[in-house]
């Protein structure tokens, strides 16, 4: 029980990170690029998957066909705050995303994007 507690804790202290992700289908190679201010969120992305109710109904459907095991999901890159009087985060989240879908392509037989 104490050990439960510990965890907890940690998960509580642990930073806030905003960033870039991807889902991959490894049975086609099709990837989803998507970006979270919180990054502990992506358990709650899978779970939105796991009973059909992702936003993107491309993604939603290869998932529900091929099965969760062929999904796999990594963070590209973690969104560096900067300690500016106007850093706008979720601006700087948005033009993150946009690099790296520039970047992978995520379109047609390639992605979900």
């Amino acid at each position: 029980m104490e050990r439960k507690k510990e965890l907890k804790q940690y998960y509580k202290e642990m930073p806030i990170e905003a960033g870039v992700y991807q889902i991959k289908n490894n049975k086609n190679q099709k990837v989803f690029i998507g970006s979270t201010r919180n990054l502990k969120t992506l358990n709650g992305i899978r779970f939105t998957l796991e009973n059909g109710g992702h936003m993107n109904k491309e993604l939603q459907s290869d998932w529900t066909h091929y099965g969760k095991e062929f999904f796999t999901f990594d963070i590209l890159e973690i969104l560096k705050k900067k300690d500016q009087k106007y850093f706008n985060e979720k601006e700087e989240l948005g033009n993150l995303q946009q690099k790296w879908i520039e970047r992978l392509q995520p379109y047609g037989e390639r992605g979900y994007n």
